[in-house]
C-alpha cells in the first residue's frame, strides 16, 4: 500500500483495491459524482460496473445514512454485490463533523464480503487521502509554473515588439530584473529536456538570466542575459549532451528583437561545429546604415499602416497590425503560436496590411522591403549612420526618398535610392563576401524562387534534398539561418538588390 502510494498515486491505489475486492473502487463526491475510478483510462470517462444499478443514488443514500447516524462507514447490499462507503479524512481534521462534504471511497464487491476487506479499506483511507492532497498540490504547482511561464513569455513578446516600459512594469513582479544591455541566447534542447536545461541554465549563471520557453519552437529556450556575465553558452553546451547554443552580440534591452535574430542565426551555425555553441559575428544591421534618407523612406512606406484607424473597436489597430507584420516576417506561419491567434485571423490581418501598404506580401521583394522598414522604425534615430552629405548622397535630394506612400512601385524605387548609399553598399559587400561562384548562383536562384526549395531545386536541376544540403552549407558559410525562420533571406535579398542597383546606375 505504501509503495503504491509513492509510485502509483490515487489511480494505483484504486486499481489495487479493486483487485483485492474482486470488484470496483472509486472516489465520489457526496452527491454521487465520480471523481476517479479504478477502471478509468487517464483521459476516459468515469463509469461504474454495469451490473451495479444506479451507483450515484446508492452513494447519495449512503452519505445521508452516514450523516444521520454519525457513522464512520456504511455498507449496503444490492443483490449479488455489497457497496462499502468510507469518508476520506481531510488533510487537517480527519474527524470533521461535516462528513457529507468529504470525498468518499466507494467499493463494490461481490457478496459475501471477503474477510478483512473492511479493515483493509479503513487502513487505506489515510494513504489515499494524502495521495489526493499531494496530487492537488502538484496540480496547483503546475498552474503556478504555467502562469509564470506565460508571464515571462508576455514580457519577451513586449520586448520583441519594442514596448520596453510596459515589459519592465510586467517584469517587476518576477525575478530576476531585466538587465540592460543584454546578450540574447537561443538554446536548442535535446528531446523533451527543456525544463531540465532551463534548470541547468539558471545554475550556470547564478539565476541572473531571464529564461523564457520559446512559444514558437518547442525545443528552444531563450535567455536574455546581462552582458559581461559568465560564458553561459559554453557551460550549457558542455553540461548538456546534444544541446546547441547561439548567442547574440551585446545589444541594448530595447533591441531584444535584433539580439534574438542574431542568436538564431548563430544557432544555425552552431549545429555544424563540434563545440555546439557559436557567438554571432560582427555585422551591422541594415537599419543602422540607411541614414536619414532610409528613415524617411520607411516612414513614407509605413504611414498608411501607422495611421490606420479600425472601423470597430474590437478590430486590431495600427500597433497590433505592425506587431503582426513583424511577427509574421520573423516566424512565417509560426506567428500564430507567437501571437496566440488562429491562422485565419493571421491571414485576414496580412491581407489588410498588404492592402494598406499596397504591397504583395507573397513576394519576397515586398517582404524584404516591409521587414527593413519595420526594423528602421524600431531603431532609435540617433544611432543610424548619418548621411555623408549632398556630394555623396545618391537620393538626389528627394525628401521622401522617392517613395510614394501605399504604392509598391514607389516603395521599390525609393528603396533602390536608399540601397545605393555608400554605407549600405559597404554593408552589402560584407554580407555577400563569403559567397562566390556556384554558392552565389545557388543563393541567387533560391532568392529568385521566393525562398522555396522545390522551384529552386528544379531551376538548379538537382533534387530537393540536394538543394537543402547546398543551403545548409551556405548557412555555415554565411553564419546565418536560411531554412528556418527567422531567416536571413531578407538581408541577402537586400544585399543583392543593393549591388545590382549600384551596378545598374554605374552603367547608365
Amino acid at each position: 500500500m505504501q509503495r503504491l502510494a509513492r509510485n502509483g498515486g490515487t489511480a494505483g491505489l484504486l486499481r489495487w483495491l479493486a483487485g483485492r475486492a474482486d470488484g470496483w473502487a472509486g472516489i465520489a463526491r457526496s452527491d454521487g459524482t465520480l471523481l476517479s475510478a479504478s477502471g478509468a483510462a487517464p483521459s476516459g470517462p468515469l463509469t461504474a460496473p454495469a451490473d451495479v444499478p444506479d451507483v450515484p443514488r446508492l452513494i447519495a443514500e449512503g452519505v445521508r445514512a452516514l450523516t444521520e447516524r454519525g457513522a464512520l462507514a456504511y455498507s449496503h447490499d444490492t443483490g449479488a454485490h455489497t457497496v462499502l462507503l468510507f469518508p476520506l479524512p481531510g488533510p487537517h481534521d480527519p474527524h470533521a463533523e461535516d462528513r457529507g462534504a468529504a470525498p468518499l471511497l466507494a467499493v463494490v464487491t461481490p457478496r459475501p464480503v471477503a474477510a478483512g476487506l473492511a479493515t483493509l479499506l479503513a487502513d487505506v483511507l489515510m494513504p489515499l487521502s494524502l495521495c489526493r492532497e499531494a496530487e492537488a498540490v502538484e496540480r496547483k504547482r503546475r498552474r503556478v509554473d504555467l502562469a509564470e511561464s506565460r508571464g515571462r513569455e508576455a514580457v519577451l513578446h513586449l520586448l520583441m515588439t519594442g514596448q520596453l516600459s510596459i515589459a519592465q512594469q510586467v517584469a517587476g513582479a518576477l525575478r530576476p530584473r531585466l538587465p540592460d544591455p543584454v546578450r540574447v541566447c537561443v538554446v536548442e534542447c535535446p528531446g523533451d529536456s527543456r525544463d531540465e536545461v532551463a534548470r541547468v541554465c539558471a545554475e550556470a549563471d547564478g539565476g541572473r538570466s531571464w529564461i523564457v520557453r520559446c512559444p514558437v519552437y518547442a525545443r528552444h529556450l531563450i535567455l536574455v542575459s546581462p552582458d559581461g556575465g559568465t560564458a553561459t553558452d559554453e557551460a550549457v553546451a558542455a553540461l548538456v549532451d546534444r544541446c546547441v547554443v547561439g548567442v547574440s552580440e551585446r545589444v541594448p534591452l530595447a533591441d531584444t528583437a535584433t539580439g534574438y535574430r542574431q542568436a538564431f542565426h548563430a544557432l544555425a551555425v552552431a549545429r555544424e561545429v563540434p563545440g555546439r555553441h557559436v557567438r554571432f559575428g560582427a555585422a551591422p544591421e541594415p537599419a543602422l546604415v540607411v541614414g536619414t534618407a532610409g528613415r524617411r523612406w520607411a516612414e513614407a512606406l509605413l504611414s498608411p499602416l501607422l495611421t490606420y484607424v479600425p472601423r470597430r473597436a474590437q478590430d486590431p489597430g495600427s500597433q497590433e497590425l505592425a506587431a503582426t507584420a513583424a511577427s509574421w516576417l520573423a516566424f512565417s506561419s509560426h506567428a500564430t503560436d507567437h501571437l496566440k491567434v488562429h491562422r485565419n485571423t493571421l491571414a485576414a490581418r496580412l491581407r489588410l496590411i498588404g492592402e494598406l501598404l499596397g504591397l504583395d506580401l507573397h513576394r519576397l521583394a515586398d517582404q524584404a522591403a516591409l521587414d527593413l522598414a519595420l526594423r528602421i522604425r524600431a531603431t532609435p534615430a540617433p544611432v543610424c549612420t548619418p548621411d555623408p552629405g549632398p556630394a555623396n548622397d545618391h537620393t538626389g535630394g528627394q525628401r521622401d526618398g522617392g517613395a510614394a506612400p501605399g504604392h509598391a512601385n514607389g516603395a521599390a524605387h525609393g528603396l533602390d535610392e536608399v540601397l545605393r548609399r555608400p554605407a549600405v553598399q559597404e554593408w552589402a559587400l560584407r554580407q555577400l563576401a563569403p559567397v562566390a561562384g556556384a554558392a552565389e548562383e545557388t543563393l541567387r536562384t533560391w532568392l529568385r524562387c521566393e525562398g522555396r526549395l522545390g522551384p529552386t531545386a528544379a531551376e538548379l536541376g538537382i533534387s530537393v534534398p540536394g538543394a537543402r544540403k547546398r543551403l545548409t552549407r551556405l548557412e555555415t558559410v554565411l553564419q546565418r539561418s536560411l531554412l528556418r525562420p527567422p531567416s536571413a533571406r531578407y538581408d541577402l535579398w537586400l544585399a543583392l538588390r543593393a549591388r545590382e542597383s549600384a551596378a545598374a546606375e554605374a552603367t547608365s
